[in-house]
């Protein structure tokens, strides 16, 4: 599935490759202002058209509703216009069993407020806890503020195909879930690519690069020991565990890499093109440090992977026992080695 764009809803198109928003968090260093407008510009130059964020990422927002004022002033509306940007709600676990209609509306509002915008092109919800059963409530009332004008289009994030089959069923006009897709990790096609495909919902995969570890810098190196440097490198590390760990890493990192030869990208670069041909994968969200890194995110939209690159990725993954299980029950089970590490009242305390 090639091309460079891809129709998310009717009339809604947005470009195969996401700018993720995460690595602007506070969490990952300081961050230079006005280097970071820069940098989300050079993004959009590159062709790389659409945005991720969400409320729980301090201070993203509020960048890319600044880059999206200063390309409107030193471009015009019109290019303005073109950059899509999709954020996500992810009300605390602590918040749950009281959350209201005005809660969900508190919250839009103050996205809006920080991205400079009077409509939100995507909002992808999340809820931590399926024993608090109100999600479906909070999407109805999602749902008002998109028929209202706010919101033009309503996705999810990591919800189990059981979950996202009953939010359907109430009616709800989903156009996406967000999720996590790799060689690594293929949890989303043992049930709910199905139920996606019969309801015409895309996927928007983060994971893709598995935090980094997909990429030249880890071919050929030993086995890291724990503690790794950073919390993304933890949960990807355990991801390569439940994969069949490092020695069958390896000969998967090998693979892309004689894939990525040929059609002369990195590693990283051909992972990212693999989940980008999975079915019901609408784009693929990556990070990036720099302009120089966003350009190279960019050619992942130029990679149209064969049958014999397919087969050669194929044959490795063959060997793995694979993740189980639907979409984030391992992160779910919040004394298990995935859940532990998470965190899970990241609004507390922010306006």
């Amino acid at each position: 599935m090639g091309g460079k764009s891809f129709e998310l809803g009717p009339g809604y198109t947005i470009s195969r490759v996401i700018r993720g928003g995460w690595q602007l968090a506070g969490g990952h260093g300081a961050i230079d202002r006005q280097q970071a407008v820069t940098d989300l510009i050079a993004t959009f130059d590159a062709g790389i058209r659409t945005y991720d964020c969400a409320d729980i990422y301090t201070g993203v927002e509020e960048l890319i509703g600044a880059a999206r004022l200063r390309l409107a002033a030193e471009r015009g509306l019109d290019v303005a216009a073109k950059m899509k940007v999709h954020t996500k709600m992810v009300p605390d676990l602590e918040r749950l069993a009281g959350i209201s209609r005005d809660y969900i509306r508190g919250i839009v509002d103050q996205s809006l407020r920080r991205l400079k915008t009077e409509r939100i092109d995507l909002v992808q919800f999340h809820w931590w806890d399926y024993a608090q059963p109100r999600y479906v409530d909070a999407m109805g009332w999602l749902n008002e503020l998109r028929v209202e004008g706010k919101l033009r289009n309503l996705g999810t994030t990591n919800f189990d195909t059981p979950r996202l089959a009953e939010i359907l069923a109430a009616g709800i006009p989903l156009v996406s879930q967000q999720l996590q897709y790799s060689v690594l990790d293929q949890r989303p096609a043992n049930s709910l690519a199905e139920l996606a495909r019969r309801n015409g919902v895309s996927f928007l995969c983060y994971g893709s690069v598995a935090g980094g570890f997909l990429s030249d810098k880890w071919l050929d190196v030993e086995e890291p020991a724990m503690p790794l440097e950073n919390r993304s490198l933890v949960k990807y590390k355990l991801i390569i565990d439940d994969f069949g760990g490092w020695d069958l890493f390896q000969l998967l990192l090998r693979t892309l890499k004689a894939v990525g030869d040929r059609h002369g990208v990195d590693i990283a670069t051909i992972a990212s093109a693999w989940v980008l041909e999975q079915p019901q994968v609408a784009a693929v969200i990556v990070g990036a440090r720099n302009q120089a890194h966003a350009l190279a995110n960019a050619r992942i939209m130029d990679i149209t992977l064969d049958a014999e690159d397919m087969a050669l990725i194929a044959a490795v993954i063959a060997q793995s026992h694979g993740l189980q299980g639907d979409v984030y029950t391992l992160e779910r089970d919040r004394h298990g080695r995935h859940g532990s590490i998470m965190h899970y009242n990241l609004n507390a305390g922010r306006t």
